[in-house]
């Protein structure tokens, strides 16, 4: 039998559209054979047997089909001409797009794929574009569908996939403590064994439905709370995301597991020192929003016994305190908001908020490992200012309170004298 070689190329390229583009419907589906999605299914099955009675044939080779008939958005990102420009300006352009480095990039691509997040039909490293090109830009599946033309489900499995994979396998390897003694504050603060800063931060929703729970007086807004820790290296330590934006951040802070290891003394790794006779764990620095206890000191400025007696060694506390957050904390909420534009306006529903949320941390955090610039305060963003309601103790927390406001006074004559 004759067969055309242009019919024939033009039967492969189809094929190979069709089976990017259209996938087979479900067999178990009662769609009518007369509705439009079952014509490709019939051009597919048609197509298929013609093409296999041709390879049955040793006389008839089927060409190879042609790539440039295949949507650049379905191809591999390494097709892309982003590929073919000078190292540094390839880097720049990822970081534009992407958040990463070019070699960042391939490197969270290689520890991916192993798992297999992302949907079969498209190539990992396309998939992986998109998903980060929504956490980087910020912007919508609907939004990047129109630029890409591809489905915006497609780009929201994409999505999705990526921040769990993070949000869970990837949690424990980037979000953790130093080891003993690699954290060291004597390097970075005379504030002995003080280990990171924490701060509870709203994550505002753009699609949230009104919900007096995803209020406050403070916040008209709807959202959630993210509670941080970072430390020296502008690093994250210890992340958590469960209450809503109406919470307070010492609510937030008693709900969380951070709470719960720290009360029976397993916070972080460090050992535990003496001072003036005292043991002195690994502790925090808060503001005024969080009770003070033994594992998380505040400000004397926020204590209504000590506000109105001006003492040099509590005030030389309260700005080396305030410091160390401006060095740790602060920066690092402003590059997390800053590198992922997402977090400014999270446009996914509240049930996969917290994995957004935390797999930015973890992206976060590989580029601070990774060295990646900050670009002179390109990236920095700053949340609205708030008033901070001062936290008080429970009744629960008495005992430890009490033995915090003696660790604070050690603390700051400690300071005083050596200064």
């Amino acid at each position: 039998m004759e067969i055309d070689p242009s019919l024939l190329l033009l039967l492969s390229n189809l094929l190979q559209l069709q089976s990017y583009l259209d996938p087979i419907p479900d067999p178990s589906s009662s769609s009518s054979l007369t509705s439009p999605s079952t014509f490709p299914l019939l051009f597919f099955a048609l197509a298929s047997a013609i093409s296999s009675s041709l390879l049955s044939s040793p006389s008839v080779a089927l060409p190879s089909p042609s790539p440039s008939l295949v949507p650049a958005s379905l191809r591999p990102l390494s097709s892309d001409p982003i590929y073919s420009l000078d190292p540094a300006t390839r880097d720049a352009r990822f970081r534009s797009y992407f958040g990463l480095s070019f070699s960042l990039f391939n490197s969270l691509l290689n520890s991916l794929i192993p798992h297999s997040p992302f949907p079969v039909h498209l190539p990992p490293d396309r998939a992986l574009s998109l998903a980060l090109s929504r956490l980087c830009r910020g912007l919508s599946s609907r939004a990047l569908s129109r630029t890409t033309s591809l489905p915006p489900s497609l780009i929201s499995r994409c999505t999705h996939s990526l921040t769990r994979l993070l949000s869970t396998t990837f949690y424990s390897q980037f979000i953790k403590p130093l080891p003993p003694s690699s954290s060291s504050s004597s390097r970075h603060t005379p504030l002995p064994n003080l280990i990171g800063s924490i701060i509870s931060s709203p994550v505002q929703l753009r699609d949230a439905a009104p919900d007096p729970t995803l209020l406050s007086p403070s916040r008209p807004f709807p959202s959630v709370l993210l509670q941080a820790v970072a430390d020296h290296r502008r690093v994250f330590i210890d992340a958590c995301v469960r209450a809503p934006g109406s919470a307070d951040p010492a609510s937030h802070l008693r709900e969380s597991s951070l709470y719960q290891r720290a009360s029976s003394g397993k916070l972080f790794n460090e050992p535990i020192l003496t001072l003036d006779g005292q043991k002195l764990q690994p502790y925090l620095a808060g503001d005024p929003s969080f009770p003070l206890l033994t594992f998380l000191l505040t400000p004397f400025s926020s204590s209504p016994s000590s506000s109105s007696t001006s003492n040099p060694a509590y005030e030389a506390f309260d700005a080396e305190l305030s410091k160390y957050r401006d060095a740790s904390i602060e920066p690092a909420l402003s590059l997390l908001k800053g590198r992922w534009k997402i977090l400014r306006n999270l446009n996914v529903g509240l049930d996969h908020a917290a994995q957004t949320i935390i797999a930015c941390v973890v992206l976060h955090n590989m580029c601070q490992l990774a060295k990646e610039p900050e670009d002179d305060g390109k990236y920095l963003w700053r949340d609205p200012p708030e008033t901070l309601q001062p936290a008080h103790a429970l009744d629960s927390e008495w005992s430890m309170y009490n033995i915090a406001e003696s660790l604070r006074e050690a603390l700051a004559e400690d300071l005083y004298e050596r200064q």
